[in-house]
């Protein structure tokens, strides 16, 4: 079992049932979702980070659009939200949870396109011999261009895999305790105190 299992696993196993209205089944869920977003912050960095060298290279749709930029901040977002989610379980955090997965899911599908587009139109230059026997810098250029972006769209795959199977787990976890969520705010919050017949 590696770190990152031990770590999700002690924090399934610590988390307070106090902690969870919705019950330790939500609260199960809650701490898999939050191990599955500090990931989704990582891509987020990764993404926005790895972009960077893009804008030294040649200026593409993937630029221009700032893809790089929106779907890396977008999947940040995503792993806040999860990370308030275990902290406050609750039913209208998970719908936030669930309605933020949902768009995460859409803007990875919308950036794979993007990138698939721009590297089948921005193909590798081909390499031209200058006088010391090297290859030009425009070869070099899309070389370099070409690997990030390759890069990039691995790291968004990922992303699109990981928001589709949370907004699946969020999606049965809210139908699952809908109903319990209902009985619970229908329920006095107080004891309500009997007082006994006076049989004077």
């Amino acid at each position: 079992m590696s770190g990152g299992e031990k770590k999700c696993l002690h924090i399934i196993r610590s988390t307070p049932s106090h902690s969870c209205p919705l019950g330790p089944q939500s609260c199960s869920t809650a701490a898999a979702v939050l191990c599955s977003r500090v990931g989704q912050v990582m891509l987020g960095l990764m993404v926005m980070s790895y972009s960077i060298p893009l804008h030294f290279t040649e200026f593409t749709e993937v630029v221009s659009l700032g893809v790089p930029w929106w779907s890396g901040l977008t999947f940040i977002t995503a792993g806040l939200v999860a990370i308030i989610l275990d902290k406050h379980c609750t039913m209208k955090i998970l719908r936030v949870c669930l309605m933020v997965s949902v768009v995460s899911t859409v803007l990875s599908v919308v950036a794979v396109i993007i990138y698939s587009v721009d590297m089948d139109k921005n193909p590798e230059a081909p390499c031209v011999k200058n006088l010391h026997g090297s290859c030009n810098e425009k070869h070099y250029a899309t070389k370099v261009s070409r690997g990030v972006k390759s890069s990039l769209l691995l790291f968004t795959l990922a992303q699109t895999a990981i928001s589709a199977v949370l907004c699946f787990l969020l999606y049965r976890q809210r139908r699952v305790f809908g109903p319990y969520t209902s009985l619970t705010q229908a329920a006095p919050s107080t004891p309500t105190s009997i007082t006994p017949p006076d049989l004077n």
